[in-house]
């Protein structure tokens, strides 16, 4: 009687070997705690009505400490090797890294001075839904201040290697400019443009999704079902941005969440930034807004009206999409980043393709915008919003291409992008429309093979 097969191994259809998938960064259970622990703060919200801005930020804590208790005492991240921290070995005294110490808390402290000063310079940062993102940083960063001072110490007497680039940071801004490496320094300004960029911008948009997820009365939400599609929808976009922001804001290296590295190829910096403010080009009015002359961007529920079926499918298979969505977000748990290597995941839906969250958005923006329609009746303004919204698609492409490029200077990423080929359905769906695709890549033996 053969045993059963382990759940992360796939079987190769051609030589009927078993095709071990490599290990993921990030445990499924990590994100499925983190989302329990929203779920019941967000049904106890609903219940007392709150809907505001701080209940939101509340339920970055519901989400962010289940998995970190998680992490630690069950998954034991703490002691990956790739945290850089000695747990065997006695700490070192603290007189033998205050000097370095010293000199990464005036690296961090300094790089905090120049991000607030870029806040105080973006004129965008202090205006509409900016203004709460900026509340917040400005009231967070006391703590965040006093408490980097014994968290640096306390870490550094533990880092097998605590010169990092925090500390060629300090160095430089010390006067001891030829103690500063200048590969590392580049590595630290990108990762914390990354962090100051990102964070302030999910921060900002955590009160709105949390309110639409929340507002909404059992009657508005079952009224009909587009109404019940809609809502879903705002909840899986209000998972999505709960974790996300809990991601920029845990990069720590006792949690195995540290920034690896930040993208260095500008490519994937300009494919990325045009995708959010204040550089978006999708948005009303932008280069690449693919709405006018349409019925908006939730054109399904023009075009569908008359077709109640229809309508309720169209619905339900958004709302898939935005799950898919939402889970490929959920699959990081703590370290959710744009622009970053935090570790490469493997599972969920990762072992479906590399890219679930970019092949779902943009099939969902095609389904609910419906760009090859317009309500003008005019062909041109159905060729261009089509040909704007495949322009969409294409930036997400290159935006796929250069995180793969980023990506793929760790082995760890090689080793999964290569499982992926043999075995990932949408990734071997699209190897099959290439000439001799679907042979590529294909183990010649395995551990096992099939009986």
């Amino acid at each position: 009687m053969n045993a059963p097969l382990p759940s992360d191994l796939a079987i190769d259809p051609q030589t009927r070997v078993y095709d071990p998938r490599p290990k993921s960064a990030v445990s499924a259970m990590t994100g499925v705690v983190g989302l329990a622990g929203l779920f019941i703060w967000t049904a106890v919200a609903r219940v007392f009505g709150m809907a505001g801005p701080l209940a939101a930020l509340c339920a970055l804590l519901a989400c962010g400490v289940p998995m970190v208790l998680w992490a630690v005492f069950v998954d034991k991240v703490h002691r990956n090797e790739s945290t850089g921290i000695d747990w065997d070995s006695p700490p070192r005294k603290l007189r033998e890294v205050a000097d370095v110490s010293i000199a990464k808390v005036a690296g961090l402290w300094g790089i905090w001075a120049i991000i607030g000063g870029l806040y105080c310079i973006g004129r965008w940062y202090w205006d509409g839904q900016y203004l709460f993102a900026m509340y917040v940083l400005g009231y967070g960063i006391v703590p965040v201040l006093l408490l980097s001072i014994p968290y640096v110490f306390w870490l550094d007497r533990r880092l097998k290697e605590p010169k990092d680039g925090a500390w060629h940071f300090g160095q430089l801004l010390i006067g001891r400019t030829e103690r500063a490496d200048k590969q590392q320094l580049a590595d630290f300004y990108r990762a914390w443009a990354v962090k100051g960029f990102f964070l302030a911008f999910m921060i900002s948009i955590v009160p709105g999704n949390w309110w639409e997820a929340v507002v909404a009365t059992p009657e508005q939400i079952t009224q009909n079902p587009v109404a019940m599609a809609q809502w879903l929808i705002a909840v899986m976009f209000m998972i999505d941005v709960t974790f996300a922001t809990v991601g920029y804001v845990l990069t720590l290296k006792p949690l195995d969440a540290h920034i690896r590295r930040a993208n260095p190829f500008a490519a994937g910096w300009v494919a990325a930034l045009i995708c959010y403010p204040p550089f978006i080009l999708m948005s009303d009015g932008g280069p690449l807004d693919y709405a006018p002359g349409g019925a908006g961007y939730d054109a399904w529920t023009y075009w569908l009206q008359n077709y109640p079926l229809l309508m309720a499918f169209w619905g339900g298979l958004l709302v898939v999409l935005t799950a898919i969505y939402a889970w490929a977000t959920v699959a990081f748990g703590i370290r959710f980043s744009n622009l970053t290597h935090r570790g490469v995941l493997t599972n969920g839906p990762y072992a479906l393709t590399r890219h679930p969250a970019y092949v779902s958005k943009n099939i969902f923006w095609w389904l609910s915008a419906m760009p090859f329609l317009a309500t003008t009746g005019s062909y041109v303004d159905m060729i261009r919003n089509a040909a704007i919204m495949a322009m969409v698609s294409g930036v997400y492409y290159w935006r796929a291409k250069t995180e793969e490029k980023h990506l793929s200077e760790d082995p760890a990423y090689v080793e999964y992008s290569q499982w992926m080929d043999r075995n990932g359905p949408v990734t071997r769906f699209f190897n099959a429309l290439r000439p001799g695709g679907e042979r590529r890549d294909r183990p010649e033996a395995g551990p096992v093979a099939v009986e």
